[in-house]
């Protein structure tokens, strides 16, 4: 196997590509993220590590507009995902300025999986550490919509998906969980399930919304703390109804 993980255009003999493979771990390592698509509403969570003392937490943020129809989050190397969302938004201003029309959603993911899937085919470079989760309304129909790519370049459309540390356990969570919702149920599923890997309760999580109306919005900390609280309440009305003696008749 050493030999054949040096280079990022040499195949081992079995079909893989070691540099894409030690990319997708990356991605595991990373922050969990998850993205869950609403009838009216697209919801992007992450969890947030806990900022130094003397940082300014809101310089560091994990959902980024790329316009304004359409946000990302991504889970892996912080730096890698820089680059590659300042080649994403100047392609939305390029598309504007030489069509007049905005980026789909889908034209954007197709960009920036193309993007990552040049990393994985020239020698002399390395994959994108990262893959993403790409939310948004189509400019002309107003269709919600989420996709998600990753460093190998492949991406798909989604109707709930996670990425980063524990993702599987948070799509096992939405598998089971999901269903078509609006507002606020769609927020507090996407919360619930970051929940479900995320230790020490909201103050960890970061949760922005985005509509067809208003665009994108971050959630403040107290708005996320009382969601928490609410789902909490939740689970525990849940397990004293099961506790509970079943009523004679």
């Amino acid at each position: 196997m050493a030999r054949y993980d040096r280079a990022i255009t040499v195949f081992s003999p079995d079909g893989h590509l070691f540099q894409v493979e030690y990319a997708l771990e990356a991605v595991r390592k990373g922050n969990a993220a998850v993205g869950v698509r609403g009838t009216d509403i697209v919801v992007l969570g992450v969890e947030k590590k806990s900022a130094a003392k003397l940082q300014d937490s809101r310089s560091v943020r994990k959902i980024v507009n790329l316009d304004d129809h359409i946000a990302l989050a991504c889970a892996g190397l912080k730096a890698d995902a820089r680059v590659l969302i300042n080649r994403a938004r100047i392609e939305c201003q390029s598309h504007r300025l030489t069509v007049e029309d905005p980026v789909t959603v889908e034209y954007i993911t197709r960009y920036i999986a193309g993007l990552q899937q040049k990393y994985t085919q020239s020698g002399g470079v390395r994959p994108f550490g990262l893959s993403t989760l790409i939310v948004g309304f189509d400019p002309y129909s107003g269709v919600p919509s989420l996709y998600q790519t990753d460093p190998s370049g492949t991406f798909s459309a989604w109707k709930a998906n996670a990425t980063g540390r524990n993702s599987n356990s948070m799509r096992e969570f939405l598998e089971k969980n999901y269903k078509e919702t609006s507002g606020q149920e769609t927020i507090k599923l996407a919360i619930r399930a970051l929940l479900e890997v995320v230790e020490s309760g909201g103050k960890n999580i970061e949760v922005a919304v985005m509509t067809k109306e208003h665009g994108l919005r971050q959630l403040d900390e107290a708005e996320i703390d009382a969601i928490a609280a609410e789902i909490e309440a939740e689970k525990e009305a849940a397990e004293a109804a099961k506790k509970a003696p079943p009523k004679e008749i």
